[in-house]
């Protein structure tokens, strides 16, 4: 068997893989991605694009049959098509694919569906999908495999009764009860997704809140607002013992309190495995996931890895930056970076987005810091738009007024955390965003009264 030569080589067409690659195209280079499932990776057909289509239609449902009469609208029986809600976000994950597989043919990379492997360095062997072998060649291979969903020991998924994120969002039919076991991101959006249309919703997380990574003054607001929508939410309370039954599944917590949970469904996510590929041995980080020095590169010349698969942050667009700073990297056209502000967000109502520090971290480091807060209930717009749940916290470093946190909750948070990203990049200070006219009446002048807020002089509260 020939080999077929390229410059790079791409393992898997994720947020990552297919990035990487059509940089390095950009570059003049000939570019291969190989891809076992289709383009695009988890994130666009089983994760962030399809979660955030069934999460839209939680929000016009929730929003149509508890407030319709808020917005002077007479509604009578509301009605839902499961069967559509979860074909829509099928429709679009498949559309948006489409369009990545579309870009690759645009930027000239070989697009490969197939099982890769890795027998040496500066090769990769393929097992396509319609059953033929390939043998491809590089001096550069860039591994951008991604994660798995993490089962819990002794409780393996089924695919029906006992789920992880990617069943979850094409279940053919709604479940009556959902347990939820984790309470992150992933476990929080389906929690609001499941709760919205009516589905008896428990999450359970051992750490003291929800989205534990999150500010928890954040954290506690969220949870305060999900358990006034119906949820039940179990904090500081632990796992024991996890089944199947006839029926659905049992589940046995202690914490707060001990008791047996039951439900046709739990849906476990308490996290991600690394997914790594055949062939070679790489050195591994202590948590198994694939290690990489400054440059990307791995334990071995010439291979390097980006996105999920070298470990957190687990974020579609952390993955899409690393790839390109290794690419960039691999073929001299700028020094890679590694550690980098990314934002963070979660899709329920409201909404969190968070970049930067959180207060308690800030204190961690031994760092002084003034605190700006505005609410939502203050803002014209929110009012307006009738959506005041939340507000704006931002963290400012002293002496020098330097912002180092941005934390929001509430409608539309996901959109505005972009304005404090760029501002903690900058380093900007209060100064700086006091002094930027934010428009009127709009959700981000909310950022600028917390900025004032921090100095005491906030107009609005």
């Amino acid at each position: 068997m020939s080999m077929i030569p390229y410059d790079l080589i791409v393992i898997g067409g994720g947020p990552a893989g297919y990035v990487g690659a059509i940089r390095a195209s950009q570059l003049g280079k000939k570019v291969a991605v190989v891809e076992r499932e289709r383009a695009g990776g988890t994130c666009l057909n089983w994760g962030c694009i399809p979660t955030k289509s069934l999460l839209r239609n939680a929000e016009l449902y929730s929003l149509l049959k508890n407030h319709a009469g808020d917005f002077g609208f007479e509604i009578g029986s509301m009605n839902y098509d499961w069967s559509k809600v979860i074909g829509r976000s099928r429709k679009v994950a498949d559309k948006l694919a489409g369009g990545i597989e579309f870009l690759l043919k645009k930027n000239k990379v070989d697009y490969i569906l197939g099982e890769a492997s890795i027998p040496k360095a500066g090769q990769v062997d393929v097992l396509k999908k319609d059953g033929t072998a390939a043998q491809l060649a590089a001096p550069k291979i860039l591994i951008t495999t991604g994660v798995v969903t993490r089962e819990m020991p002794g409780f393996p998924m089924n695919g029906t009764s006992v789920i992880g994120s990617r069943q979850a969002m094409a279940l053919p039919t709604q479940p009556k009860e959902v347990i939820v076991i984790g309470a992150g991101a992933i476990g929080i959006e389906f929690a609001y997704f499941f709760n919205a249309f009516g589905t008896k919703v428990t999450v359970v997380e051992m750490m003291p809140n929800i989205l534990p990574v999150e500010d928890t003054e954040v954290s506690a607001a969220l949870e305060k607002s999900l358990t006034k929508q119906g949820i039940k939410i179990l904090t500081e309370t632990k796992v024991e013992k996890a089944e199947t039954t006839a029926t659905g599944v049992s589940i046995t917590v202690s914490g707060k309190k001990s008791e047996t949970l039951t439900a046709d469904v739990a849906l476990v996510a308490i996290g991600v495995a690394p997914l790594l590929p055949g062939g070679m041995a790489f050195k591994l980080d202590p948590k198994g996931y694939l290690a990489v020095n400054e440059k990307y590169e791995t334990s071995v010349s010439g291979i390097y890895g980006a996105g999920d698969i070298v470990g957190p942050p687990w974020l579609a667009h952390v993955a899409s930056w690393e790839a390109i700073q290794a690419v960039e990297g691999m073929f001299g056209k700028r020094k890679p970076q590694r550690n980098r502000t990314f934002p963070g967000c979660t899709y329920c109502q409201p909404q969190v987005a968070s970049v930067g520090l959180t207060e308690r971290a800030a204190k961690e480091k031994g760092m002084t810091v003034k605190i700006g807060k505005f609410p939502f209930q203050a803002s014209g717009k929110a009012q307006a738009m009738g959506e005041t749940d939340g507000f704006v916290k931002l963290l400012f470093n002293e002496p020098h007024g330097e912002i180092v946190g941005a934390h929001i909750i509430g409608n539309e948070a996901t959109e505005m955390i972009a304005e404090l990203g760029l501002a903690i990049t900058l380093e900007a200070t209060y100064d700086d965003i006091a002094s930027t006219i934010h428009a009127h009446p709009t959700l981000s002048e909310a950022v600028m009264e917390a900025t004032e807020a921090a100095n005491g002089h906030a107009i609005h509260i």
